[in-house]
């Protein structure tokens, strides 16, 4: 089924051509990943798809069966509402359904009730409850009671990636899910659940992502956006680069053939009459058109960081014995450690573990309860937060960064000036002399980077770093700190950037203990599931062998309840108490249709049902257990 048809779309600002004349098709089960840099039009492409902005020229046919649905950066809710409600501002039936039903155990009238029980099985709202209580766990959203003008920035961005997610499970029409940057803000345990969760589901998806770790489990199909182009790959984003390079190649190629024909054709031009026959002028305007090939410019402005970092001496940094509270609540206990030159030290761990709070405790930005820290006298900090640039709102760019000089020190022994710099960051002579506030997102990362570099640090912290930069200006910087000969401390979730980078990692484990781990990421997370598995196995171990067992027959016989329950609970255990013997039913007559059943597609359907119900029961039969304790 087709969901989406674009044909010859072109978006321009001013003078600035986004792309040109792309066109392309969305397929139902599609899950494609556009990849470009900052700049490219990758945001707006959405924006034109969601009608929220409009191509200068070409068409864009919607499916108008299905339902687009977009996860944007900038999310509106309206502050009072708290998390439950803002849920719940949906319009589905299976949400309406849930609506009703709630607020029919508020009035505790028996006719709404039995009227709302009626709509939740029609539309299935059980299942989209229970669903909508695991996204939200998985999302570590806890208090569906808070006003969402309390949240933080990363708490209102999980919150809206659960409603949308239940949003795409709600609808009954067909779906496009649109994700621009759906892994800032979460942290590596929920950026794997929601890998995993969309690696399953049977979703329709166009994604913008920087996490190529994330791209690779999720998405088959990329989209390149460069020069103005479109350009489709199949496969991973390995395949991409292949795929990338080779038409670069292919390309010089031709321009190289284009080049040698135009010399040749250029004396054939000169020594021409002014008078000519059509067979010449055929012959011309094929000049032109090779002209226009030979003279066609490969070469690329790439960001390149080499420069001459300022002098370490022998002592780097040293904490002994710090400890840092709020409250009751240990972020850092006796945490010791002896930072050394040119060490790459990646910090990971949930958040509010105090991640942060170490990094602002070392560059003396807030104090610490006791202990001590010993900085060496050369080390000059450079600081990439998550809080962004501090400018004014009408400053130019060239100004923002002459303010630190007007020129900067290379490697070489030779000075760049600071317009020159900029380039190396790739804002060309216009974007330098433009206000700051008319940047892209990703663009002001961009320039915070550059601002921090353009200090000539030798001990660099970044936090979350790789969040709004785009895929080529992370490959660029990644290629620069693997060359960095200063120290290095960087707080990541992008796994595929901290398994490059870092040799080492310092894991916050909650209550103040950060454990020390020797190698990448991916190691340690690999050495820390083995110790789980290691726990789980003498947990089960010491589990008494004489266990007591639950059968199905003995919970659908089993009475309503023995304890008080709330009426919601009552409900609940009644429509369980129901909603087995008739699971078990259908499973029989499933197991007598496998039995005589020769069709191996038949086969594979019924063994799919079978598989469904079995779950469904193994979940009843288990919260039918929560309610009997």
């Amino acid at each position: 089924m087709n969901y989406v048809s674009a044909e010859n779309l072109t978006k321009s600002y001013g003078l600035k051509v986004l792309f040109k004349d792309i066109s392309f098709n969305i397929n139902e089960g599609d899950k494609i990943a556009i990849v470009a840099k900052n700049g490219s039009g990758k945001s707006t492409l959405l924006k034109i798809l969601m009608g929220k902005e409009i191509a200068d020229s070409g068409s864009v046919i919607i499916n108008k069966d299905i339902q687009v649905v977009l996860f944007d950066q900038e999310i509106d809710f309206e502050g009072e509402l708290n998390v439950e409600e803002f849920m719940m501002t949906l319009d589905s039936p299976p949400i309406m359904a849930l609506k009703n039903y709630h607020h029919a155990l508020l009035t505790e009238n028996a006719d709404d009730m039995d009227k709302a029980l009626n709509e939740m099985e029609i539309h299935e709202a059980w299942d989209l409850e229970n669903e909508m209580s695991q996204i939200l766990t998985q999302l570590k959203i806890t208090d569906l009671q808070a006003k969402m003008k309390n949240l933080s920035g990363g708490q209102i961005k999980r919150v809206a990636l659960a409603k949308l997610l239940v949003e795409t499970r709600a609808q009954h029409r067909h779906t496009l899910l649109i994700m621009d940057e759906p892994t800032n803000h979460l942290d590596v345990d929920m950026v794997e659940w929601l890998e995993n969760y969309l690696s399953k589901a049977m979703v329709t998806l166009l994604l913008v992502t920087h996490d190529r770790y994330f791209l690779d489990a999720v998405c088959d199909i990329i989209w390149e956006m460069e020069d103005q182009n479109l350009y489709f790959h199949n496969g991973s984003y390995a395949t991409y680069l292949e795929n990338k390079i080779i038409r670069e190649e292919n390309l010089n190629s031709t321009i190289d053939k284009a080049q040698n024909l135009y010399r040749k054709e250029l004396e054939w031009m000169r020594r021409q009459p002014k008078a000519r026959t059509t067979k010449s002028k055929s012959r011309i305007d094929d000049f032109y058109e090779t002209e226009k090939v030979a003279k066609t410019n490969t070469k690329k402005e790439k960001l390149e960081l080499d420069f001459e970092m300022k002098r370490l001496g022998n002592k780097i940094l040293e904490l002994k014995n710090i400890n840092k509270s709020f409250g009751d609540k240990v972020l850092l206990k006796n945490f010791s450690y002896q930072f050394q030159r040119g060490e790459k030290v990646g910090i990971v761990g949930k958040n509010g573990a105090g991640k942060s709070t170490l990094l602002n405790i070392i560059q003396g930005f807030e104090p610490y309860d006791s202990g001590s820290i010993e900085t060496g006298e050369t080390i000059k900090f450079g600081y990439f937060s998550q809080k962004g640039l501090q400018y004014k709102e009408e400053e130019r760019v060239i100004d923002f960064i002459k303010e630190i000089g007007e020129n900067f020190p290379l490697a070489n022994g030779r000075t760049i000036s600071a317009s020159q710099f900029l380039r190396l960051f790739l804002f060309d002579d216009q974007t330098q002399y433009s206000p700051i506030s008319k940047l892209s997102g990703g663009e002001k990362r961009r320039l915070h980077l550059m601002y921090v570099l353009y200090q000539n640090p030798n001990f660099l912290i970044f936090d979350e770093p790789t969040n709004d930069l785009d895929l080529p200006t992370l490959t660029v910087l990644e290629n620069f700190l693997l060359q960095f000969q200063g120290s290095l401390i960087i707080v990541s979730h992008d796994r595929y950037f901290m398994d490059r980078i870092v040799d080492h990692v310092l894991a916050f484990e909650g209550d103040g203990v950060i454990k020390d781990f020797v190698g990448n990421f991916s190691e340690y997370r690999e050495a820390k599931s083995q110790d789980q598995n290691k726990k789980t196995q003498v947990e089960v171990r010491e589990v008494p062998k004489k266990t007591e067992t639950v059968s199905t027959a003995s919970v659908a016989a089993a009475p309503n309840t023995k304890k008080k329950l709330t009426f919601k609970e009552q409900r609940e255990l009644e429509m369980i108490d129901k909603e087995i013997p008739e699971l078990e039913k259908k499973r029989t007559e499933i197991l007598e249709k496998l039995n005589n059943e020769t069709d191996y597609e038949k086969i594979s359907v019924f063994s799919a049902d079978l598989e469904k119900i079995s779950d469904r029961m193994d979940e009843l039969e288990m919260r039918w257990l929560e309610l009997q304790e």
